[in-house]
């Protein structure tokens, strides 16, 4: 059993960040230990939601694990709240990073060509800086135009994604992958590039006419542990590819109609067996 260290915010409701990193993890077959930078009341689709910052508690808790000498097998971080959160991250990595070890980052700041609120070029240059410390990262179209300080476009064709992916890989990590990107009419998916092998790479899967709040971090946090499992990272990619578009189409089937989150909890059985079968 592999052990995945995921740092975030935790909102008590509203199925994202570390309320579905832990129990997806937890189904891929992994241990998974979480680093939570902030508690929230509800996400901040809801209004009034309550926000208790935790960055103090951030050195306490890795400072106690490295003197219990606690390892992990991958460091998986996706959204964080400020400047100040990025350097802690740096401190972490710093801290549990190995020759063994993975760190993938979901840099989460922003979609549909804006910055989310209360984020600035700042906050921007920061993850940018923290995403050159990765070996695997999944930002969107929106989040790798502005880490590389690209034109954002809607409409486009191969050649530009491939040109992200380029500039993203100058960043310094191995494996780099833009999400969300359609490359023929009625797909989406992704398309990545390994450094190493120098290759480009890319999934597609039938897009659904609908969008929920958390469901980027049901992405990366089944990726992560499809890899931990052993999977290529194509493979565990295109498995947590699949397993979203999945929960996005069981939801869309619920007459209650939520709107906050997907029903991920009613698919897991699926995620599981799709695993069994993509070893």
């Amino acid at each position: 059993m592999k052990r995945v260290l995921t740092i975030q915010d935790i909102s008590c409701l509203g199925k994202c960040s570390l309320t579905v990193a832990l129990p997806l993890i937890s189904a891929t077959g992994n241990e998974a230990v979480i680093l939570p930078t902030a508690v929230l009341s509800t996400h901040t689709m809801f209004k009034d939601f309550t926000y208790k910052d935790l960055s103090d508690q951030l050195d306490p808790i890795t400072q106690h694990w490295k003197s219990q000498d606690v390892q992990f097998d991958a460091i998986y971080t996706g959204y964080l709240g400020s400047v100040e959160e990025i350097h802690h991250m740096e401190k972490i990595f710093n801290m549990f990073k190995t020759e063994d070890n993975i760190i993938f980052i979901d840099p989460v700041m922003a979609d549909n060509g804006k910055l989310y609120p209360n984020f600035d070029m700042d906050y921007v240059k920061a993850n940018t800086k923290l995403c050159g410390l990765a070996d695997i990262i999944v930002p969107n179209i929106t989040e790798a135009c502005f880490m590389t300080d690209t034109e954002y476009k809607e409409e486009y064709d191969e050649a530009y994604i491939k040109d992200l992916l380029d500039k993203l890989a100058q960043l310094g990590s191995k494996i780099v992958v833009l999400t969300g990107v359609s490359l023929s009419e009625g797909k989406t998916g992704i398309m990545g590039y390994d450094t190493e092998k120098k290759e480009y790479f890319s999934y597609q899967n039938d897009a659904v006419g609908a969008k929920y709040h958390g469901t980027g971090d049901i992405f990366s946090s089944v990726a992560v542990g499809a890899y931990m499992n052993g999977l290529s990272i194509r493979d565990a990619l295109a498995v947590a590819a699949d397993y979203t578009a999945l929960t996005i189409k069981k939801t869309l089937e619920n007459p209650k109609k939520p709107w906050y989150g997907v029903d991920f909890e009613a698919t897991i059985p699926d995620l599981v067996k799709a695993l069994k079968d993509a070893q």
